[in-house]
């Protein structure tokens, strides 16, 4: 006896309507989780905030253990970041995200304060640990508490910066995931906006005081105050070892060159006979770059012929005075 089974075909290519469908249900899928995390993070920054300020900004006020003015260095614009992050929370958990993003942006004048402020809290904070006891045993004390899960008061004023970070990619993948016919696209799209330019901000100030203590430490490096390396504008780039060439023809000589903005700064080693001074350097000529000209590293007035055994450290080197000179020229006013 012969059985025959029957044929069971399979369609592996599913048509265009069921695709369609199937990213559809995708991008719901993804643009709820990115939804649910906003709100649980959302909720959790402002517990955060409320602890900030009842265990911290409350209770200093109430001690008197700070003054006004070094309490509000410190905590700068947190109670009303707090206040207008309580407003977005109810929208949030209402699921009116966009509304609550656009009643939010507009207050977000909040968020530039602290951010701006967030170097000079630091520094404030750290004065006050090293002179003020009263203010060192409290804030010991504080950061002991189970609701803070032993994070430091210097992690703690580092959240409404980190929050904006947050807010973009939960913007970003709200709206990779609508359609752009969606009510709530355009509402997102003014929100991440307005998003973008406060983490340009916080971006930008970063770079400035990342540069300010570049700017510091070479001031520090060299001996006396005759060579000024702090100055408004100034961008420090590199710095390194390179042999200088005398004109006539004398044996090399090792300096030391420090490269910003706007000049090129030669320095030699103090003398080892000085032990204060062994890891500083004397400022020997400050270059230009306004009068420079890239082809022979030549300026009016001198020349300078550099060399370096290493050909790709000489190389980066003169792709950082090109990038350098190009860019002074380009600021108005320069020539």
């Amino acid at each position: 006896m012969c059985i025959r089974h029957p044929i069971v075909t399979m369609n592996c290519n599913p048509g265009p309507q069921s695709s369609i469908q199937q990213q559809r249900e995708h991008w719901n899928r993804n643009h709820s989780t990115s939804a649910r995390k906003l709100v649980q993070t959302e909720q959790l920054y402002n517990h955060q905030l409320q602890q900030i300020i009842t265990y911290f900004v409350d209770i200093l006020n109430a001690k008197g253990t700070l003054k006004q003015g070094i309490r509000e260095s410190i905590f700068s614009s947190i109670k009303e970041i707090h206040s207008i992050n309580q407003v977005l929370l109810v929208h949030l958990e209402s699921g009116c995200i966009g509304r609550g993003f656009d009643l939010f942006c507009p207050n977000l004048q909040y968020y530039n304060t602290y951010v701006d402020n967030i170097y000079n809290a630091s520094k404030v904070l750290r004065i006050q640990l090293k002179k003020n006891k009263a203010f060192r045993r409290f804030k010991k004390l504080q950061e002991t508490r189970s609701e803070f899960n032993n994070h430091k008061l210097e992690e703690l004023l580092q959240l409404p910066v980190q929050r904006i970070d947050q807010y973009k990619h939960f913007l970003q993948n709200l709206i990779a995931n609508i359609s752009p016919d969606n009510p709530e696209f355009q509402p997102l799209s003014r929100a991440l906006n307005v998003v973008c330019t406060v983490s340009q901000r916080i971006e930008n100030n970063t770079r400035c005081y990342e540069n300010h203590l570049q700017l510091c430490r070479v001031q520090k490096l060299l001996k006396g105050q005759q060579m000024k390396v702090l100055a408004a504008g100034r961008w420090y780039i590199r710095e390194g070892w390179l042999k200088v060439v005398p004109p006539k023809g004398a044996q090399t000589k090792p300096m030391m060159f420090f490269l910003f903005s706007d000049m090129l700064l030669q320095a030699k080693r103090c003398s080892p006979l000085y032990p204060t001074n062994g890891n500083k350097f004397v400022g020997q000529h400050a270059y230009p770059l306004q009068d420079c000209t890239v082809e022979k590293l030549s300026f009016p007035k001198a020349k300078l012929l550099l060399m370096s055994s290493n050909q790709v450290d000489l190389n980066e080197w003169y792709k950082s005075l090109t990038s350098a000179i190009r860019l002074l020229y380009l600021q108005p006013g320069s020539r």
